[in-house]
């Protein structure tokens, strides 16, 4: 492309990277919300320099092989709509980096509010057992196991896949003495074992979600993302059976994102707390023990039914 012969310093391939990316429509939903911090991930990633290089490198001048390699990387992002992390394999959650491939979801869920709060009001001392439930590259549980030094943490997933991605985390931050990486369909793969804190960022968008998501999302793992007509086939089966593993105190934490909508319609006498997210994200609910138990039979009977 003969435009690209002007090209000469990091900042004017991070500027043509945005405009490229506003040109084509480009999405951003994966990590980053605009197209600025999406180009310079990429360049950056590209040049083999961290996001937090200073800006005075900006202006220094790329060389023709590292040219080459920043623009096939931005290419990609635009002809196939690839989000960046899976471009890079790497993704940053809760101030931790992540490896990230196409066998699990990008890492962005609002959770990591809480975990640097520590989960702040509810939680009544530091737990001693965690649970990531639909852990998928294991981000959630891997940062709850920094925040908090004393703590098991148990990674599950129902894809083989995923675990494999999260095994891989648990190693890179050495933290194979205290988190377990564990398949469980739900909570089936640990009976009678409870948890001071279980955490979980489920799959939970529904069918008409689904249909208008953008084509960045298609290349994630699609049971990761889809749960059903209102997304809440797993959320059913998770409220139904929480209070069996949470401790006397214990605490249960969901992220279901738009399909709050269908939480509230399905229970509504069920008195939800629902997190405000001062960095945004919505849709992250808790429940006590204690209420888990009290409403243990509405959540059993609706198993099986969806909201109106």
């Amino acid at each position: 492309m003969h435009e690209l012969i002007a090209l000469t310093t990091i900042r004017d391939f991070i500027r043509w990277g945005v405009s490229r990316f506003h040109q084509e429509g480009l999405f951003f939903g994966h990590g980053t919300d605009n197209a600025w911090d999406e180009s310079r991930l990429l360049v950056m990633h590209g040049l083999y320099l961290p996001w937090e290089t200073p800006d005075a490198y900006l202006d220094c001048r790329v060389t023709e092989s590292e040219r080459s390699l920043i623009v096939v990387l931005l290419q990609r992002r635009i002809e196939q709509r690839i989000p960046a992390a899976y471009l890079t394999g790497h993704a940053r959650f809760a101030g931790y980096d992540f490896l990230i491939d196409e066998r699990v979801l990008v890492p962005r869920s609002p959770i990591a509010q809480l975990i640097a709060n520590k989960f702040e009001p509810w939680l009544e001392s530091d737990p001693s057992r965690i649970l990531d439930l639909c852990t998928g590259s294991g981000c959630i549980g891997i940062a709850c196991a920094h925040t908090f030094g004393e703590a098991e943490v148990v990674l599950a997933d129902l894809s083989a896949d995923a675990l494999a991605v999260a095994e891989s985390n648990i190693e890179a931050h050495g933290l194979q003495d205290r988190v377990e990486a564990r398949w469980s369909d739900g909570f089936e793969g640990m009976p009678g074992e409870r948890f001071d804190l279980i955490v979980s960022n489920p799959p939970y968008v529904d069918a008409e979600d689904m249909a208008d998501l953008p084509e960045e999302y298609l290349h994630e793992p699609e049971m990761g993302l889809t749960a059903g007509f209102d997304g809440l086939d797993l959320v059913r089966r998770m409220l139904a059976e929480a209070a069996d593993h949470l401790t006397e105190n214990g605490v249960l934490v969901v992220e279901v994102g738009n399909s709050m909508v269908h939480v509230m319609a399905q229970w509504p006498e069920v008195d939800f707390e629902w997190v405000r997210l001062s960095e945004g994200g919505q849709g992250v609910f808790v429940l006590s023990a204690a209420q888990c138990r009290q409403y243990q039979p509405l959540f059993c009977a609706s198993l099986g039914g969806r909201s109106a």
